[in-house]
């Protein structure tokens, strides 16, 4: 069963591409997190959308919004991946496949090369009481998140 709006949202500690830990509670009763899963560091389309996230990173400050991405990729790539594109937000290593899992984003088997637990392509944003205002899971890793949504969702969180 997915995770659906109106859902207590899984709570995480995870580490960083610095080797820190961020949890999901750090933000509570502070700001709306918006999480990113994405597949995998370096490759086309999550490199696309993790940039276009850093050249908007203005709107989701000034929306009282973190921005997270998650991926099951090592906390050495994922610093690579944030050093070459300068990334102005956390990207936080699910290496062990627990969050993915637990927010359903997770395929059983990736691309032709049959690779087992990679995390899919979804956007959650989880207000300050820590509740899901918006779940979207694709099946297609060529996809994107509907950002139009998302951001409409998160001026309604502010007013």
């Amino acid at each position: 069963m997915s995770l659906q709006i109106g859902n207590q949202a899984p709570s995480f500690t995870l580490h960083t591409s610095i080797n820190e830990t961020i949890s999901l509670s750090d933000f509570a009763g502070e700001k709306n997190v918006l999480i990113l899963f994405f597949p995998q560091a370096f490759t086309g389309v999550c490199t696309k959308e993790l940039c276009a996230i850093r050249d908007d990173i203005s709107r989701y400050q000034n929306t009282n919004a973190q921005v997270i991405g998650i991926s099951v990729d090592s906390v050495f790539t994922l610093a690579k991946f944030k050093e070459e594109q300068q990334l102005n937000f956390p990207l936080l290593s699910d290496f062990n496949k627990e969050v993915s899992t637990a927010y359903h984003s997770i395929y059983e088997s990736f691309t032709g090369m049959n690779m087992k637990g990679v995390s899919k392509r979804s956007a959650f944003l989880v207000d300050k009481a820590g509740t899901v205002q918006y779940a979207e899971v694709l099946e297609s890793a060529g996809d994107i998140p509907n950002f139009e949504a998302i951001n409409e969702c998160i001026a309604r969180l502010i007013n």
